[in-house]
């Protein structure tokens, strides 16, 4: 399976009882936790970024998109979770709900269930699709763990964990709250006010840029593989900005760039120019995909 290289993470409907419930029983139940930081938790559009994308620069996170209807991804899931409890810090576990969650288990690139895939360091590094012998799961697990962990910053301590706790932004709350709605300018307009009050806030900075890429693909007409009507007509911008969201919050980063790169030779250079700015803000500026896309932008243009 190829995985995506980057997450955005979608609009879904968070107003669905059973995902709340089950993320805050997975946190409660957890037997295995550090300064606040469960071993296992279900994985929401709400703590997408800040316990998986983000975790993941401190230690592996084996994300299972899963389904209760798959024996196979039941017994995934209680594996992982032990798995997880007995690593002692080495991994975190996140579990994806897709009958609950279908536009997160999408984020993910998914194509099959059950799917388990490694996130390290903010992208995904491997995968496997359907249900493995348990043995093969626990040494695949150690595998990760020894490999990866050490290229990672490690969770910290509980003690240091606690003191480096800060109350987080009401207007994050908000905005999360609002996009679960999709309420898209509600979620911006907070966004926007702590941008205001700190102009170099890059986190802000990625979250109305997701926001407002997230705003566009929901005005647009997706009844259709966006990328496919594209390339039946690629001197179309229009279609072009449609396939470039797509490709983007589908995870392939690259191929929506080079996309949007292909119009700054034409008539809607000035335009193409613009998107591309704005597209890169919303990943980290060392980010591989962005170095080389800037690259080729200035080749393009110069």
């Amino acid at each position: 399976m190829t995985t995506p290289d980057r997450f955005i993470s979608g609009a879904i409907d968070l107003g669905q009882i059973k995902a709340r419930a089950d993320a805050q029983a997975q946190a409660q139940k957890s037997t295995d936790s550090v300064g606040g930081i469960p071993s296992s938790m279900t994985v929401t559009v709400e703590n997408l970024e800040t316990e998986v994308i983000r975790r993941s620069l401190q230690v592996p996170v084996i994300v299972l998109i899963g389904t209760s209807a798959s024996p196979d991804s039941e017994q995934l899931r209680n594996q992982l979770v032990e798995l997880a409890q007995r690593s002692h810090r080495g991994f975190i576990f996140g579990y994806v709900d897709a009958d609950h969650s279908p536009d997160l288990a999408q984020v993910f690139g998914v194509r099959g269930l059950p799917t388990v895939l490694v996130i390290a360091a903010g992208r995904p590094v491997t995968s496997f699709e359907g249900g493995q012998p348990a043995e093969v799961v626990e040494q695949w697990v150690k595998d990760i763990v020894t490999k990866l962990g050490p290229q990672l910053s490690g969770l910290p301590a509980e003690d240091e964990a606690e003191q480096v706790s800060e109350p987080r932004d009401p207007r994050y709350e908000a905005a999360e709250a609002a996009l679960a709605d999709e309420d898209y300018e509600t979620a911006k307009r907070y966004y926007a006010q702590v941008l205001e009050e700190d102009p170099d806030n890059e986190d802000a900075r990625r979250a109305y840029e997701r926001t407002r890429l997230l705003e566009r693909l929901a005005a647009a007409d997706i009844s259709e593989d966006p990328g496919a009507v594209a390339d039946c007509d690629p001197h179309d911008f229009e279609k072009a900005l449609v396939a470039v969201d797509a490709d983007i919050a589908q995870g392939r980063v690259e191929e929506g760039l080079s996309r949007m790169i292909s119009f700054l030779k034409g008539d809607h250079r000035d335009e193409a120019r613009a998107r591309l700015l704005e597209l890169f803000n919303l990943f980290e500026p060392h980010d591989s995909c962005v170095i080389r896309a800037r690259t080729a932008m200035a080749s393009a243009l110069f």
